[in-house]
């Protein structure tokens, strides 16, 4: 079983990221195994506010929600198309987080889009694939 980590944040780069797999998954010696990631970065805890107006399961149901819409278009085509594959919402700096879950889970190579879904998702998204890129230690493929 090869085991390939999807990065997706709902975006239609994203999108594409999981068709090109999708596209490549035969290609492949053995049986793929996807792991689908979705990353939200952590809320800022400010003051007085966490705690008193917001509490932690509105938090985590906020993270859930999110990571949900997130995945949904991913999840829909891999299964659709047949594609094992098991899918995480993971809280944490986005290129990191996708990296040490590759590496704790076995992945053997990165897909993900290179843009995010706003304007300043995509200067960021940018950023995030030019780090995943320097922190994996396996092939990374960015999709445009």
């Amino acid at each position: 079983m090869l085991k390939l980590l999807l990065a997706v944040d709902g975006s239609d780069p994203a999108i594409r990221a999981t068709r090109k797999l999708i596209e490549t998954a035969d290609l492949f010696k053995d049986p793929v195994q996807v792991e689908l990631v979705g990353v939200h970065l952590p809320i800022p805890k400010i003051g007085g506010l966490f705690n008193t107006v917001v509490n932690q399961q509105m938090v985590e149901r906020y993270y859930r929600d999110e990571g949900a819409q997130m995945l949904a278009a991913s999840e829909k085509l891999l299964s659709e198309a047949g594609v094992a594959h098991t899918s995480h919402i993971l809280v944490g700096q986005i290129a990191e987080t996708l990296v040490e879950h590759g590496d704790a889970n076995g992945c053997r190579m990165i897909f993900m889009g290179t843009r995010g879904m706003s304007a300043l998702s995509n200067m960021v998204m940018g950023s995030i694939a030019t780090k995943v890129v320097h922190l994996a230690q396996v092939p990374v493929v960015l999709v445009r």
